[in-house]
């Protein structure tokens, strides 16, 4: 059977979230492999690796909200937002105090705009951020909408106390910058700030807790052990309503048609008005995950927008 499914790699620091990818896809033989999430080579944490077929189902995982445990260094700023960087100013941050912390967390939570890093991946006219910016002519990027769902402080160590470093706990959508925020809070308190460090502690159902070294993978990989290492292809799915199906039901979504069925148990479907967001996975007789489907303007028929292989 082919290896498809996801696997829960903690990242160490030092490497690219795309050298894990080479490394896993080197190591498994296959060369369909890919990350749900860029984490910078600094950081580490849980890096989600899609295996296989599992790579179609990467964008649901992108989306998920991601959890990390940054700490912020004040009274230092660099330009890349982060330790790795250029210092760019440096001051006296013993004014820093938790009150003043707390007082400005506010205008950091919820729907926010925010100013990516200079240093980034982001593109414009295929140009990534970060190259233009080592070439000296750093792109004009724009304040764009991220939410921050979550965001507390764990701890603030003064033992170096002109250069105190904040502990943060954040979970946020897509898109959002952890080193944006180190900057932005230093700006707000007046004494400049970087991001000192970084693990990712959560993406979707993947927890850091439980995840697995890219060394101890490896060896995994090697051996062809795969249980408790690759997780199913829908473990990413397991919020939305089920849909099952005979073989004659998945003869037709194979071939891209649309099908009549009902959810599992306990689903209630939309207003009509919202009918075509709606979206379920669709497993066969035998409990293979089939497609993913989104609901039509007729109650029951569902169009399969992604088909998936036989395993």
């Amino acid at each position: 059977m082919t290896l498809r499914g996801f696997l829960n790699i903690n990242k160490p620091p030092g490497i690219t979230s795309f050298d894990v990818v080479r490394q896993i896809r080197r190591t498994a033989r296959i060369r369909k492999v890919g990350h749900a999430g860029t984490l910078d080579p600094a950081a580490t944490g849980v890096l989600p690796i899609a295996i296989g077929d599992a790579t179609k189902l990467i964008d649901e995982l992108i989306d998920a909200p991601k959890s990390y445990r940054g700490i912020i260094r004040f009274g230092v700023s660099t330009d890349t937002y982060d330790a790795d960087g250029q210092v760019t100013s440096e001051s006296d941050a013993s004014t820093v105090t938790l009150a003043a912390i707390e007082a400005n967390l506010p205008q950091f939570r919820g729907t926010i705009q925010q100013v990516p890093p200079a240093y980034s991946a982001i593109k414009r006219d295929g140009v990534p951020a970060y190259r233009a910016a080592r070439s000296g002519k750093p792109l004009d990027l724009k304040a764009r909408p991220v939410t921050v769902y979550n965001l507390t402080i764990n701890d603030l160590d003064t033992s170096n106390p002109q250069m105190p470093a904040l502990t943060i706990n954040v979970t946020s959508s897509r898109g959002f910058y952890v080193r944006s925020l180190a900057s932005d809070l230093g700006s707000a308190l007046g004494v400049g700030a970087h991001l000192a460090g970084l693990c990712r502690t959560a993406v979707g159902p993947f927890d850091v807790a439980k995840a697995t070294s890219l060394d101890r993978a490896c060896e995994l990989l090697e051996t062809g052990t795969k249980d408790n290492l690759v997780h199913a292809l829908d473990v990413v799915l397991t919020s939305w309503p089920a849909v099952i199906v005979g073989q004659n039901d998945v003869a037709e979504l194979r071939q891209g048609r649309d099908i009549t069925a009902r959810p599992n148990s306990g689903y209630t479907a939309p207003p009509r008005k919202d009918r075509g967001a709606q979206r379920a996975r669709c497993y066969g007789p035998n409990g293979e995950l089939v497609a993913l489907l989104q609901q039509g303007l007729v109650v029951g028929a569902w169009h399969p927008y992604r088909v998936l292989p036989s395993g």
